[in-house]
């Protein structure tokens, strides 16, 4: 019975250590390393979820033609946390976004951060947030 059980342990013990990576979260390796700054954006949707936010919004190229961009967030507990709301972008609203865009040329990417009309500046949850900025001065406007 001994020599049983423990080959059934060891049997789920090696399932919980091979199937473990399988839950892990991928990572940046799709966005390009230098941020793209996109002014005069217009917000058209922002998806407060799990396991990330988005945003949604559309630019004017260097053609005048508008063009559908997406930015991918924290969760809604990340950004929680440094001051965002699920009422924090609304369709409409223009802002400024920095992001690092996909490496594949496609209009989407990882949040830096928004700039809103007034001034106020919300962080993605990575950057650590406006709550714990060390650099001197807070910009105009930030939730804190």
């Amino acid at each position: 019975m001994k020599p049983k059980l423990f080959i059934l342990f060891a049997f789920f013990a090696s399932l919980l250590i091979v199937c473990g990576p399988a839950f892990a979260h991928h990572g940046a390796a799709a966005y390009a390393d230098k941020v793209v700054v996109l002014k005069d954006a217009t917000v058209t949707k922002f998806q407060w979820g799990n396991p990330h936010s988005i945003v949604m919004f559309d630019v004017k190229d260097d053609k005048g033609e508008v063009t559908h961009w997406a930015a991918e967030a924290g969760s809604p507990a990340a950004l929680g946390l440094i001051g965002w709301r699920k009422t924090s972008l609304q369709p409409g609203d223009v802002i400024s976004v920095y992001l690092y865009q996909a490496k594949s040329g496609s209009l989407v990417g990882r949040l830096q951060k928004i700039v809103l009309a007034d001034g106020t500046t919300l962080r993605d949850s990575q950057q650590g947030g406006e709550k714990f900025n060390t650099e001197p001065g807070r910009e105009k406007g930030a939730q804190y």
